[in-house]
């Protein structure tokens, strides 16, 4: 894949920062995603998504930050002369749900949805044909472009080889955020899905193993990792990309120390969002480390251990 594609290359998925009383603080993260998409090597940026804390926004505000990441983004596109794309996630237990959410979405904004599987699937299960005509039921309800969120193998909503060569037959389909966590799988249903749809990007947003999925067959990366720092994620998707290993291998060696600060040898999750929101506020690249409720602020003795961490490998902080 060409990495001047429109939709092959690196794709922070955002955090969302908050005031201490748990409203969005809009400024604050619209200083915070112009930096992003002044970032020369960005595509776009995601906001809404896991990252973002969607699961503590309301359908109403899920909007409004929305329209905040893409005046935002407008603004640097403007300065820069690129034109840095605005995805949105929805999450929706069912199809007329996700319809409205999506047409929400491209109302406030947004180049494209990050369809998240209704999560009542990971309960229950669903059928194949289910599992698709969600995607054909929100690509004819809202006509928006789509970016599938491919869940864990492990889990009962991650999509099937075949699920998935389905939904690339719709014209809507441009993306697939690719998230099975099984190594062995990667280079099989990368070669498939092409091969069926060259078209579509596959992405990986495995951020624990970010250079071995680069490597194996991608396109880009959607990821947390380039929220936090964007720079280091477009040198190594970009080595890797151009087939420069030595590269790839130097950038990652950065990338390492920083990764383990944030995931801890897991995967990413709310936890690993957490973190990296404290770390880039330590480092005074982030307006406040406030998550919401249910989640509690982490001990001052996980800030501090963080803070240490950060100095151990030169970064710079400042809170």
């Amino acid at each position: 894949m060409d990495n001047e594609h429109e939709w092959a290359g690196v794709f922070p998925a955002t955090l969302c920062p908050f005031h201490a009383d748990e409203s969005i603080d809009v400024e604050g993260l619209k200083t915070y995603i112009y930096e992003l998409a002044l970032v020369e090597g960005i595509k776009g940026v995601t906001c809404n998504g896991h990252t973002g804390e969607i699961m503590s926004l309301r359908p109403n505000e899920r909007a409004q930050v929305t329209k905040a990441v893409r005046k935002a983004v407008d603004a640097a596109n403007a300065e820069t002369g690129r034109s840095v794309k605005v995805i949105t996630g929805v999450s929706a237990e069912g199809s007329l749900e996700a319809i409205d959410h999506a047409i929400a979405a491209k109302e406030a904004g947004a180049d494209a949805i990050l369809l998240m599987p209704p999560h009542h699937w990971l309960r229950f299960g669903r059928k194949p044909e289910t599992a698709v005509a969600f995607f054909q039921d929100v690509a004819e309800g809202a006509d928006v472009s789509i970016v599938v969120h491919q869940y864990p193998a492990w889990t009962k909503a991650g999509y099937s080889l075949a699920e998935m060569l389905e939904m690339v037959k719709l014209p809507q389909v441009k993306m697939i955020k690719m998230g099975t966590r099984n190594p062995a799988r990667w280079r099989w249903d990368y070669e498939q899905l092409k091969a069926a749809a060259p078209h579509v990007t596959i992405v990986t947003c495995h951020d624990e193993f970010l250079l071995q999925t680069l490597v194996d067959g991608c396109d880009g990366a959607l990821i947390g990792f380039a929220g936090f720092v964007p720079e280091l994620m477009v040198e190594i998707v970009h080595a890797a990309l151009d087939a420069d290993l030595p590269r790839a291998q130097r950038a990652q060696q950065v990338v390492a120390p920083l990764a383990r600060i944030v995931y801890n040898f897991g995967e990413p999750g709310c936890d690993a969002h957490q973190r990296m929101k404290v770390a880039r506020w330590l480092m005074g690249k982030f307006p406040s480390p406030h998550f919401r409720r249910p989640v509690r602020p982490l001990p001052e003795q996980d800030i501090q251990r963080i803070r240490e961490e950060l100095r151990a490998v030169n970064y710079e902080v400042v809170r």
